[in-house]
């Protein structure tokens, strides 16, 4: 894939995330996300601001918005740089103010029926741990852009990295991130998959080595 096209469907992930495109751009972008870990990454950042949003009350928004619990005065800078530039892309847009949260690239779409929608809903997944002393616990969050997985583990080996795969109904394994291992201490990750949740059959850690530590079925 040549720069130019890349970074047209980099354009598309704030749409994307927030269910705006089409059906034939969605597919699209989701062959893309299966492929580019960089835009995968800005996908799990774009995550979090997206719930964020949803509390925001859209009457109380500003020329200087107030930021959402968990935000920070990071990405309310962004906000400020960016929203001089970005150009409003959807005629349904009620609140003038852009959300940035891509690396070099402003992409967001700030709508009083966005802003209303609930938390997306979470769904309990039985973890099966495969490895000594690993201990974890999941939930899964259907999006319309994938499925995420929300992990709470302890027990993996200090320093070593881990990368987690999401299982299709094809057998086919699609990444959905990383994570360092902080031994007994806790750590807690938000991972991002393309594949939608109706294709979604289960998740699994794997070590440096390819073995599976950590396995769950939807």
């Amino acid at each position: 894939m040549n720069g130019e096209s890349h970074q047209v469907l980099r354009a598309q992930l704030g749409a994307y995330v927030l269910g705006r495109l089409d059906e034939p751009e969605c597919v699209a972008l989701q062959a893309h996300l299966d492929f580019c870990g960089d835009c995968r990454a800005e996908v799990a950042e774009l995550v979090p601001v997206a719930e964020a949003l949803a509390e925001v009350d859209p009457d109380r928004v500003s020329d200087e918005p107030a930021v959402p619990p968990g935000l920070g005065e990071a990405v309310l800078g962004r906000i400020r740089a960016e929203r001089r530039t970005v150009r409003r892309r959807s005629a349904r847009l009620s609140v003038g103010v852009a959300l940035a949260v891509l690396t070099g690239t402003a992409v967001g779409y700030v709508a009083a029926d966005l802003l209303r929608l609930p938390p997306a809903p979470l769904e309990t997944v039985a973890v099966q741990q495969l490895a000594a002393r690993v201990a974890a616990s999941a939930n899964l969050v259907p999006h319309s852009w994938g499925t995420e997985i929300k992990l709470t583990a302890r027990g993996f080996e200090q320093g070593a990295g881990y990368r987690v795969v999401v299982t299709d109904r094809r057998g086919g394994d699609h990444p959905a991130g990383e994570f360092v291992g902080n031994g007994s201490g806790e750590i807690r990750c938000n991972l991002s998959s393309a594949v939608l949740r109706t294709e979604a059959t289960g998740f699994r850690v794997l070590d440096t080595e390819g073995h599976t530590v950590l396995a769950a079925a939807f």
